[in-house]
């Protein structure tokens, strides 16, 4: 009775799954069939014949993907390295309860977190800096998120006192404490940070349109969508091998390509991201 119970749980568990991975296997399949089978048949699971002409496309020299990419990797390795460096520095400081004037800075803080100056007072401030235009506009203002930066100060307040004050009598100074003894401590809460910085870094595209006018610095997000809204695009249609490349093939080639680097970064740092959501997020 309880392998019976057993089973079913799994075979429970395995449907759920095979309809959660369903949409993306679907992009996949449509990205490797040919314009002809997909209006032959419709939903296509298994493609009878497989072309890799839409990628061939999308990874080509006139598409833009590959600039993109390079403009979204920069902004979310330096962006993200950036973000943890200001959040954990901030986050240090304020967890200090001897820190003159504390309650201030916290209160200006989270008054910064529920109220804003808006999207064009920002515009202005960027415009004023002359960071439009350029790869910064994208990563300085965004620079710290107050919400990550109450979540891991919340955590550091839970490390022992007793640490600190024993590395100051070893005669270790402030930054000496923090990057040898608190951040060693805190790397689930930190690689849950940064995962969350650096997601939104490579999904963001919003700000991109807003401060960037130079093709040559649109992030890879900005072309995904300008790919995504022109299904009719007759610059993305080519020949490749005597096989018409889709519309429809491109863009579910586009969004497996904007996909991929994270599908191979999560799983690298999912064990700390299970602890860190949950770590420092509760005080006890």
């Amino acid at each position: 009775m309880q392998k019976m119970a057993r089973g079913s749980i799994y075979a429970v568990l395995s449907l759920i799954a095979l309809l959660t991975l369903f949409p993306f296997l679907y992009v996949v399949v449509i990205s490797i069939t040919s314009e002809a089978e997909v209006v032959r048949r419709g939903l296509v699971i298994i493609p009878e014949a497989v072309t890799f002409s839409a990628y061939k496309s999308v990874l080509g020299s006139g598409s833009g993907i590959l600039p993109a990419y390079q403009i979204t990797l920069f902004r979310t390795i330096v962006g993200t390295a950036l973000n943890l460096l200001f959040t954990v520095v901030g986050a240090y400081v304020l967890s200090k309860r001897a820190l003159p004037g504390r309650s201030g800075l916290l209160l200006f803080v989270i008054f910064t977190m529920l109220f804003s100056g808006g999207l064009i007072p920002t515009y202005m401030v960027v415009r004023t800096l002359e960071l439009t235009n350029t790869i910064w506009a994208l990563i300085i203002p965004g620079l710290i998120s107050v919400f990550n930066l109450v979540v891991v100060k919340a955590f550091f307040e839970q490390l022992p006192v007793e640490l600190e004050e024993s590395a100051k009598v070893d005669g270790a100074g402030e930054l000496r404490v923090l990057f040898g003894i608190i951040l060693p401590l805190s790397l689930p809460s930190i690689a849950t940070i940064g995962l969350f910085y650096a997601v939104g870094h490579w999904n963001s595209y919003f700000d991109a349109v807003i401060y960037i006018n130079k093709s040559s610095l649109m992030p890879l997000q900005v072309i995904l969508r300008n790919i995504l809204l022109s299904s009719q695009n007759q610059q993305n249609v080519e020949q490749v091998n005597d096989a018409t490349v889709s519309s429809l093939a491109i863009q579910m080639a586009s969004v497996i390509v904007s996909t991929v680097p994270i599908l191979c970064v999560y799983p690298l740092i999912q064990g700390h991201f299970a602890k860190g959501v949950m770590i420092g997020a509760v005080k006890g």
